[in-house]
């Protein structure tokens, strides 16, 4: 067997991933933007590949952990019992393969379902379940696994609870006043400055993370400081734009009014979407590339690393395949957390964008493990409960919670029959590879 061809079939499997990735996960960042009719799916398709391509692209991590997450130890495969070097090196192709595969078909069913489900998680229970075959349960990290579960918990409670209030502020303070248009012009700018103070922060702390130890001036303070002035910059302009476009507007009927006081909200809906989907590009898809580039690296030397170079050509592989994703399958995951859960405008869009990238970044900065697409979820449940009970489908709710709960041990358990069907026909066949063909 090749190496070309070991890297060929690898390179198959990333790309899959990497367009279930975009079918599903890329779809939630652009959701609120859609569901607000702020942009149609086809601009949304196009400003989120953008976004996303230059997000896994330029920033991507040039440098990943061998198994995703830490899950399972490689090193535990090379102290089993009469295992060889070159045989942990098969046993660790065989399972980052069939983990991609593994996770691409759940991705992929969930997508074709329209649920919205972590993609992180789906790694995370494919990579679980090999190594539970591969080794036994010891070769599991459970604490991480149960950080985890705790995620299921954190991130839709926090993101739900920040775009509650975010929201129930914007209503009463804007929505809600006898004359929407006046009280717009006064706290527009605040939240301008807001919006634009957790874009800027998400974007150099989540989008720039990989390459930020090479910029000295985006590190420290002085992230802070670039954050306040660009913040302030957006909102002095925002205060005279809103007053421009609101100008004589107040003497409209209550209804005319928070229409336009609506198109005001709908450029911050776009920004901060299109902030989640370049983050959203330069982390997750380590997802697709990670396991694909520990497949090149062994069939290349030989040997398991703990951490491994990703070359250009996997992140542009893997930036490729989101981008397809999202334009052949994104729409219906879009139309699911747009639509189904709760009825979004412009300005419930950007309390939610705001409560999930805001969440997202916080959790992020204490290295605690959260799900953007849950996240974002919980926030759009939120908005919907600012209005009661009735303002959100709890049938649409259930589903998306039952898909979220599933998602780890479905990803584990096809993982696990795929594993034990590889190390069976094809074990053989790989080690006799790695063993004298692999460049030293």
């Amino acid at each position: 067997m090749d190496i070309v061809i070991i890297i060929g079939l690898a390179a198959i499997l990333g790309l899959y991933m990497a367009w279930n990735i975009g079918a599903n996960d890329v779809a939630n960042s652009m959701a609120d933007a859609v569901g607000s009719r702020a942009l149609s799916i086809k601009k949304a398709v196009i400003l989120a590949g953008l976004c996303e391509f230059a997000g896994a692209v330029l920033v991507g991590a040039h440098v990943t952990d061998t198994v995703r997450k830490g899950i399972v130890d490689p090193s535990i495969l090379s102290a089993l019992p009469g295992i060889s070097p070159t045989d942990a090196a098969a046993l660790m192709v065989i399972g980052m393969t069939v983990s991609l595969f593994s996770a691409a078909i759940w991705l992929n069913y969930s997508s074709w379902a329209g649920m919205p489900v972590s993609t992180t998680h789906s790694i995370v229970g494919a990579v679980a379940g090999f190594g539970i075959i591969a080794a036994g349960h010891d070769a599991v990290n459970w604490g991480k696994m149960g950080q985890i579960v705790a995620s299921w918990f954190i991130s839709p409670v926090a993101g739900g609870i920040m775009a509650f209030v975010l929201f129930k502020f914007i209503s009463r303070v804007i929505l809600g006043h006898n004359r929407p248009v006046v009280a717009a012009k006064k706290y527009i700018p605040y939240i301008v400055f807001l919006v634009f103070a957790v874009v800027t922060l998400a974007t150099i702390y989540k989008g720039l993370k990989h390459v930020i130890g090479e910029i000295e001036w985006l590190s420290g303070y002085m992230s802070f400081v670039i954050t306040g002035i660009i913040s302030i910059t957006a909102a002095v302009i925002s205060r005279k734009l809103a007053n421009s476009y609101l100008h004589g507007k107040e003497k409209l009927r209550i209804s005319q009014q928070l229409e336009e006081v609506e198109k005001v909200f709908t450029p911050l809906v776009i920004i901060s979407s299109c902030s989640v989907a370049f983050a959203h590009g330069a982390n997750d898809v380590a997802n697709a590339v990670g396991p694909l580039a520990a497949i090149v690296n062994i069939a290349e030397t030989g040997n398991i690393a703990m951490k491994v170079g990703v070359p250009f050509w996997v992140l542009a592989l893997g930036g490729t395949g989101i981008v397809i994703g999202l334009a052949t399958y994104g729409y219906r995951v879009m139309d699911t957390v747009g639509t189904k859960i709760t009825e979004i405008t412009p300005s419930r869009g950007v309390a939610a964008d705001i409560a999930a990238t805001t969440v997202v970044l916080i959790c992020t900065r204490m290295k605690l493990p959260i799900s953007t697409t849950h996240t974002l979820v919980g926030a759009i449940l939120g908005i919907g409960l600012a209005r009661g009970l009735g303002g959100i489908d709890r049938t649409v709710t259930k589903k998306i919670f039952g898909s979220w709960f599933i998602t780890v041990p479905a990803a584990a358990i096809i993982s696990m029959i795929l594993f034990y069907l590889g190390e069976k026909f094809l074990f053989e066949t790989v080690r006799d590879f790695i063993a004298g063909h692999h460049i030293t």
